[in-house]
């Protein structure tokens, strides 16, 4: 017997079922079938299909839908949750004003996730409070709300878990884990200086990921102060090129628009 007539079958035994067993019925399966959404939108849905008339398929595909709809927003909320990022950011609530170097139809378009989908590096640069780790974040969050997976470590914490990796042999395992996320965002890179240990460690992440998958960095140092985080030259170069090759470069500034924030706050008073 096919696997349709079979169905067929199974189907003509149940009409017999009354609109109460046929109501239990349904809920057991939704949650047999773990659809929680189709169980939780049955009493309405079933309403509203009454009132406009759906055809069975039509009331059908609006209970899919639903579901689908609702394991799409679910998915985004465990991509974006699943990235680290320390606080909720977004680039619809950057304040271009503040900040007249970042030009906002730059960031719209970085905001698509096509540089991420090439496996294009992103660098923010310039001084503390001039919106990088908003930028950061934000690009992360939209990459995550687009499909992409995304991870956000401070760029000491992910040394350190190298070389704690490293220490316990699972060197490896930690480098590929890093290496199969679309997109990594590394914030505060240059904040401290790195042994070369932790240099050469955060290299073999970068070349695991080159011309692969995307690379995000906000630093407060220019290229240019780099050896101070990276103390050996011929490492520092090697870094820089894996970190702005085929890839986008975003000055933000040296004026903080958060520090002129609270004086025009405190101004006002």
């Amino acid at each position: 017997m096919s696997t349709v007539t079979s169905v067929t079958t199974t189907l003509r035994r149940r009409r017999v079922l009354t609109e109460e067993a046929a109501v239990a019925a349904v809920d057991q399966a939704c949650r047999r079938l773990r659809l929680p959404t189709m169980r939780a939108l049955l009493g309405d849905a079933v309403a509203a299909a009454n009132k406009d008339q759906l055809t069975y398929t039509g009331f059908l595909a609006e209970l899919l839908l639903a579901e689908c709809d609702d394991r799409d927003r679910r998915s985004t909320i465990r991509r974006v949750n699943g990235a680290g990022f320390p606080r909720s950011k977004f680039l619809a609530d950057f304040d271009f004003d503040a900040n007249s170097n970042i030009n906002p139809a730059t960031i719209h378009q970085l905001a698509t996730g096509e540089w991420v989908r090439k496996g294009q590096p992103l660098c923010l640069i310039g001084d503390s409070g001039t919106g990088k780790s908003h930028l950061l974040i934000g690009m992360g969050t939209a990459a995550a709300e687009k499909g992409f997976r995304v991870k956000y470590p401070l760029a000491t914490r992910l040394v350190n878990e190298l070389v704690e990796a490293a220490d316990e042999k699972q060197l490896a395992r930690t480098i590929a884990r890093y290496g199969r996320v679309d997109l990594l965002c590394i914030d505060e890179l240059g904040y401290m200086e790195l042994d070369r240990r932790g240099a050469e460690l955060l290299f073999q992440v970068l070349t695991e990921r080159e011309e692969k998958n995307s690379v995000a960095i906000a630093s407060n140092e220019g290229f240019a102060g780099w050896t101070k985080t990276f103390t050996d030259p011929r490492l520092c170069a090697a870094i820089v090129d894996r970190l702005t090759f085929g890839g986008n470069i975003i000055e933000t500034g040296t004026d903080s628009y958060r520090l002129a924030s609270t004086r025009s706050g405190n101004a006002s008073r």
